[in-house]
C-alpha cells in the first residue's frame, strides 16, 4: 500500500467517525478530507426520535441528497475510504450526494462505519452502486479500532 494513493473521505454529524477517520488515514498513509454539509446538523435534527427530524425525513427519502459546502478532489486517488456513520441502517444521504457527484471510475473504494447498533449492513455496497465505475472492496463497522487494526483490514481486502 506504500506506492498506493489513499484517500479516507468522511462525513461526521457528532465527532464520532472523525476519530474514527483520523485513526484510518494515520493507519494507512491517506489522505484525510471531511464532507461539510452546506448546512450543519444539530442536535435536534439528529433526534431519531422524532420523525419529523431533519435526519429523519433525509434518511425516508431516497431522493434526499443534502448540498455539501466543500469540493474535494479524488483524482489522482488509487483508494478511496468512506467513512461515516450508520443512520436506520444506512449511510446517510450526504454521502450520496458526494459519492454521486465524484468519478471513482476504477478506483478501489472501502467503506468505514461506525455505529450504535445498526451495524455495517448492505450501507458499503449501497453506496459503491453510486460511485460509478467503482472497485467495491468490502467494509466494516469499526466504532473504536486502533491504527493496527485497521491497517491490517484495509490491506487484507486490498491484496
Amino acid at each position: 500500500m506504500a506506492n498506493a494513493k489513499t484517500a479516507v473521505v468522511y462525513f461526521s454529524a457528532t465527532g464520532t467517525t472523525k476519530k474514527v477517520a483520523e485513526t484510518t488515514a494515520k493507519a494507512v498513509g491517506g489522505d484525510l478530507f471531511e464532507i461539510v454539509p452546506e448546512k450543519l446538523y444539530t442536535s435536534a435534527d439528529l433526534n431519531w426520535n422524532d420523525r419529523k427530524s431533519r435526519s429523519s425525513i433525509e434518511s425516508n427519502d431516497p431522493k434526499s441528497r443534502p448540498a455539501i459546502k466543500n469540493k474535494i478532489d479524488l483524482a489522482g486517488y488509487e483508494t478511496v475510504i468512506l467513512a461515516y456513520p450508520i443512520w436506520w441502517g444506512l449511510a446517510p444521504k450526504i454521502m450520496y450526494t458526494f459519492v454521486e457527484s465524484q468519478s471513482f471510475e476504477k478506483k478501489n473504494v472501502i467503506g468505514i462505519c461506525t455505529s450504535g447498533g445498526s451495524g455495517f449492513g448492505q450501507s458499503g455496497k449501497e453506496l459503491a452502486k453510486a460511485a460509478k465505475g467503482a472497485i467495491y472492496k468490502g467494509g466494516k463497522e469499526f466504532n473504536r479500532g486502533s491504527e493496527a487494526e485497521i491497517k491490517k483490514y484495509v490491506e487484507g481486502l486490498l491484496k
